[in-house]
């Protein structure tokens, strides 16, 4: 009796409504509160057993989600500012708008979902988790990114990305689409290209994709181009799949054009800038 009363109420647990709360990121006069204020009022819902937390208007307050673990899920409503979700293990934060610079810093695990643009140094050392971005990025995204065992970053951008994608990567998966977040060459990427010069300057570990060519003078030091096999293919295809999901991408769409596969040429790639009498 004791087990069908358990098993009772953890189907009526499952079944309830999730627990959502609503926080303006705005004060009483309409102004922005300060993101410390911002971020407490975040860290206390989730203390209280929130399922859903919903920020509004939100104006560029930093750090918000910082250091969150569990299985809360955020839904941030305007343009939240660096450093979204850094340290974060476990949640999922969905933004529906664009995102500033260091989104995922030292991310352990969660997801982050962004609708917009997310900018500079995205994932800097992330060591697990998942960002997916609809549109573009800035400069030196995925750097110092790492991997151990089962723990791999992944961070799939769909549009075009800057110079220095992947520097100094360690593992981790970093892909770019040049998408519209439609199948399409984005028209406000018409006449650019997928990724910029730098590309995975001193890599060392983990694996880049990116659809459509890429210039040999475009890759970094320590950086080599390989063409696809199966195995990559199925490596990409539940990503990818995720992506098309969150943006409403068709996957057939995504895999008309060819990818390039970017890798370590080494696992030391200024190995020969060392003077031997000096180590």
């Amino acid at each position: 009796m004791v087990e069908v009363k358990e098993k009772v109420e953890a189907e009526v647990r499952a079944e309830a409504e999730p627990y959502v709360v609503e926080i303006s990121a705005l004060d009483e006069r309409g102004e922005p509160k300060p993101y410390k204020a911002l971020n407490e009022e975040v860290h206390r819902a989730a203390a209280a057993g929130c399922d859903v937390i919903r920020l509004r208007d939100v104006h560029g307050q930093r750090f918000l989600a910082a250091g969150m673990e569990g299985r809360v899920r955020l839904e941030v409503y305007g343009t939240p500012g660096n450093d979204l979700g850094i340290f974060m293990d476990g949640p999922t934060i969905e933004v529906f708008g664009s995102a500033q610079d260091q989104t995922g810093n030292t991310m352990n695990n969660g997801k982050i979902v962004v609708h917009g643009n997310a900018w500079d140094v995205t994932a800097f050392a992330a060591r697990g988790g998942k960002i997916f971005v609809r549109g573009d990025g800035g400069y030196r995204i995925g750097i110092h990114m790492k991997e151990f065992r089962r723990h791999r970053p992944v961070v799939v951008y769909g549009g075009c990305v800057r110079e220095f994608f992947g520097e100094y990567m360690a593992g981790g998966l970093l892909v770019a689409l040049g998408l519209d977040g439609r199948g399409n060459a984005a028209t406000h990427n018409a006449g650019r290209e997928v990724v910029g010069p730098g590309l995975a300057t001193g890599i060392h570990g983990g694996v880049i994709y990116l659809r459509g060519d890429v210039p040999d003078h475009y890759l970094g030091v320590g950086a080599v181009k390989r063409g696809l096999d199966e195995r990559d293919r199925k490596t990409l295809e539940p990503v990818l799949r995720e992506f098309g999901e969150y943006f409403d991408v068709p996957l057939e769409l995504i895999w008309e054009k060819p990818f390039t596969k970017v890798v370590p040429a080494s696992s030391r790639p200024y190995g020969a800038y060392y003077c031997g009498k000096l180590i």
